[in-house]
């Protein structure tokens, strides 16, 4: 989210190490999630009927698109209706309006609802060409048990007396009968405003990852009953704190991968099934001074490490954009700021090559990290007079309307003579003002974005799904028939495919998998029965595919989802019964010294500097090979690899 450029978010983050911890609300937390009424207790309060929609939930990926129930493109078209998150600055007193962003105190609930009635905002909304919108709230916001004032909700009587998760409840509620889409967004810790060292850097600042993962599958339960809910954004804008930063993979209490995938099973197996799962990518590491080392990794790490959920089609990695942020700039200035490039700094074919490489890279079809982009901020002041600036705005939406991206501007709502980048504004007497008046200079620039022709619409055709699988830090079982079945081998570390793919790939080293469902549809029977392979009597006589080597093989009609490691080496196999007969020639593929995958590097590097093996797309594995021999690594070093039927 933006801040005036004298305060911005690293301005107070000069040198990392010269700073002191945020000050944090002294407001008491005083209800666990568990305890907060349920939603059918306070649901209500919209003046709004049920609007037609032209798609229905739940939403899912298709390649790099997302789809709705019909398997039709639904483009994220969204906007950031704040508050809710907070507004405090973090200094002097909460009670006093001047402490907040831009004078704008939301009582901890989306702003504008002491200014315009529920029905007036949504039908503004409709007006602006909207669909989606992506609702942030705080952790601490789920728990408070006090009523927001009467004044915050003045033009909405009937949300008096409420708690702000009431409200949002309400809001919640309205905004799906109204037909948007609503993308949850846990974006803060605290009720203050982000985005910098304040307390609310990572998931876990001031609370445990377990604390945090147990709100989301709250949240994700609250609103499975609410049609149009059809997101959970995980967290906003991970970024360092005063002394350490987020990772991508470490395993440590700040890896933001292994806390994403971890929160997004859990959400999706004990929350919503229904619910995209939005991961963004790192929004800031290092100190921004010249000559440390800083910049935004933003999405990069998924090219070697990518997310696999327990549904395969679920996934949307997002990232933010703004002109005065860059790839190695804060968006500081004076203190804090170096001599790195601002994203207006860049034309407009460095700028859509910048984005391409920090993000929309992960749009490739026919790789493990192919995901639709969600760009879910980014946005600009309609008071703005750089003319750099001016230009990033109408280079920026130019590449997300020529590149079909879906997208959410910041913010949605503000107050009149407060808050210029809200694209809509509303005065205490309920006027409104914004993008829609044909004197913002946004509105050229929004319309194209909102109106371009040649984007994707209607059915989008199915396409295989590839994902990785990763045993670096623990299991990797994506397969919940899997989970349901039990531990099969305790004490390894274990991965198994997400149902409906199987694997196909396999590293020598580092315990990488590679899944799909290329070439075929669920190979797998219906019933519970699986098979752990340990030794080699499946294998039979005459079928020797890797003389010397320790072969665990599949019975005649499985197929491998799962492998189990012990250290490097093979541990167990895990196979199960194909729908249908399985026959066909089979192959050996080694690859305990190089590469051996296919020429059109279907699924892409999962196994990023490691020698990998990969089945075609026409085949299915059946079996793994290794070596007990001393001196040799022990790990996967062939796959018999046989002709799918």
């Amino acid at each position: 989210m933006p801040m005036p450029p004298a305060v911005l978010r690293f301005a107070v983050a000069a040198a990392g190490l010269m700073l002191t911890t945020a000050t944090t609300l002294t407001t008491t937390l005083a209800t666990p999630a568990a305890a907060v009424p349920p939603r059918s207790a306070v649901a209500g309060g919209a003046a709004d009927a049920a609007d037609p929609a032209d798609w229905e939930a739940p939403l899912s990926a298709r390649g790099r698109y997302i789809v709705d129930a019909h398997g039709d493109r639904f483009r994220l078209k969204g906007a950031n209706w704040d508050g809710a998150q907070g507004s405090w600055s973090g200094s002097g007193s909460a009670a006093d309006p001047a402490n907040h962003h831009a004078g704008q105190d939301s009582h901890g609930i989306p702003l504008g609802l002491d200014r315009a009635p529920l029905a007036q905002l949504l039908a503004d909304f409709r007006q602006s060409g909207i669909n989606t919108i992506r609702l942030p709230f705080s952790n601490e916001m789920i728990h408070r048990t006090a009523a927001v004032p009467d004044s915050a909700v003045a033009a909405n009587p009937r949300l008096r007396g409420r708690t702000p998760l009431e409200v949002y409840d309400a809001v919640v509620d309205a905004l799906s009968r109204g037909g948007f889409a609503v993308v949850l967004n846990n974006h803060t810790n605290t009720s203050r405003w982000c985005c910098g060292i304040d307390g609310n850097e990572r998931w876990n600042s001031g609370q445990s990852t377990g604390q945090w993962a147990d709100d989301w599958v709250f949240m994700a339960r609250r609103y499975a009953s609410v049609p149009r809910v059809v997101g959970a954004d995980l967290y906003n804008e991970v970024r360092r704190d005063v002394l350490d930063d987020p990772n991508w993979g470490l395993g440590d209490d700040h890896d933001w991968y292994g806390a994403a995938q971890a929160a997004a099973d859990r959400i999706l197996t004990e929350g919503d099934p229904r619910l995209l799962v939005v991961i963004e990518g790192i929004n800031w590491t290092g100190v921004p001074v010249d000559g440390l080392p800083h910049g935004r990794p933003v999405l990069t790490p998924a090219r070697t490490l990518s997310h696999t959920l327990v549904d395969a089609r679920k996934l949307v990695y997002s990232a933010h954009f703004y002109g005065y942020t860059g790839p190695h700039h804060s968006g500081a200035t004076g203190v804090g700021e170096t001599h790195d490039a601002r994203y207006q700094d860049l034309s407009r074919a460095e700028l859509a090559t910048t984005l391409d490489d920090e993000a929309f890279f992960v749009e490739e079809s026919g790789r493990h990290y192919t995901a639709p982009v969600w760009v879910s901020e980014f946005g600009i002041g309609s008071g703005e007079t750089n003319p750099t600036a001016r230009a990033w705005f109408g280079n920026v939406t130019g590449y997300l309307a020529e590149h079909d991206a879906d997208f959410a501007f910041w913010p949605l709502v503000g107050f009149a003579g407060h808050d210029d980048w809200a694209l809509l504004r509303y005065d205490d007497t309920g006027h409104r003002t914004g993008i829609l008046d044909p004197g913002d200079w946004r509105g050229a620039a929004w319309q194209h974005l909102m109106t371009a022709p040649g984007g994707k619409a209607g059915p989008v055709t199915p396409v295989p799904v590839w994902r990785m699988l990763s045993t670096d830090h623990g299991d990797a079982v994506a397969s919940l028939r899997v989970r349901a079945a039990g531990d099969w081998d305790p004490g390894a570390y274990k991965a198994a495919c997400p149902d409906g793919t199987r694997l196909l790939g396999l590293s020598h080293t580092g315990g990488r998998g590679l899944c799909t469902d290329t070439g075929t549809a669920d190979l797998r029977a219906a019933d519970a029965r699986r098979t752990v392979v340990t030794d080699e009597r499946q294998v039979p006589a005459g079928g020797d595919w890797a003389s010397g080597y320790t072969k665990y093989q599949c019975p005649e009609g499985e197929f491998l989802i799962g492998y189990a490691l012990r250290g490097e080496r093979v541990s167990t196999a895990l196979c199960v019964p194909a729908r249908g007969a399985l026959s066909g020639a089979g192959r050996t593929v080694w690859f305990d010294r190089s590469d051996n995958r296919p020429a059109d590097a279907a699924g892409g590097d999962f196994a990023y500097g490691s020698s990998k093996g990969q089945c075609a797309a026409t085949e299915y594995a059946a079996g793994i090979a290794f070596t007990t021999r001393v001196g040799s690594r022990p790990g996967p070093a062939a796959l018999l690899c046989r002709t799918l039927p």
